[in-house]
């Protein structure tokens, strides 16, 4: 029991930075079966620097979390491109402690954002659990999504923070 809690205090949130993309991008490699390229990191820095948290635990990079605001016409959706914590270190906390960052901090203060939505794996059961925990919902089901992964199908899964106002 202590462990958790001594745990959650050890971990600290910081600023992607260019000292330390080099670890993000070998965390990656560990963490998800697909390859980020060097256009994805690249984007990271164009991106404000509260969408882009990094997850230590001590003085080792342990996970991170990078999101981008997507607007449409009427709605304002933040996507979780990854979000992911080294196999050693899944169920201490870490991971809920990124995604209640962006929840608390990064939708809080951007209070035009209607939801908050990313793709999962459909054989990834612990991460689709892990996001309905925090009331994500599954809303589809993308045949294909994937081109170098088995099974190459994902869910999109969704948390509604406010509904879209439709103009009359």
């Amino acid at each position: 029991m202590p462990r958790a809690t001594a745990t959650q205090d050890g971990v600290d949130l910081g600023d992607l930075t260019e000292k330390n993309v080099a670890q993000l991008k070998l965390l990656n490699t560990y963490i998800f079966p697909v390859h980020y390229n060097e256009q994805f990191y690249s984007a990271l820095f164009k991106q404000p620097e509260e969408y882009v948290k990094l997850a230590y635990y001590g003085d080792v990079m342990v996970g991170a979390v990078c999101c981008r605001l997507e607007s449409t016409d009427n709605e304002k959706r933040l996507y979780i491109m990854t979000l992911g914590v080294l196999a050693p270190y899944r169920r201490l906390g870490i991971g809920a402690k990124l995604l209640k960052y962006v929840l608390d901090t990064v939708c809080s203060s951007n209070a035009n954002i209607n939801s908050i939505y990313l793709h999962v794996q459909v054989n990834n059961d612990t991460g689709v659990g892990f996001y309905k925990k925090f009331g994500f919902e599954i809303v589809e089901v993308i045949e294909n999504y994937y081109k170098t992964i088995q099974p190459p199908d994902c869910y999109l899964v969704q948390k509604v923070l406010k509904p879209v106002s439709s103009s009359s």
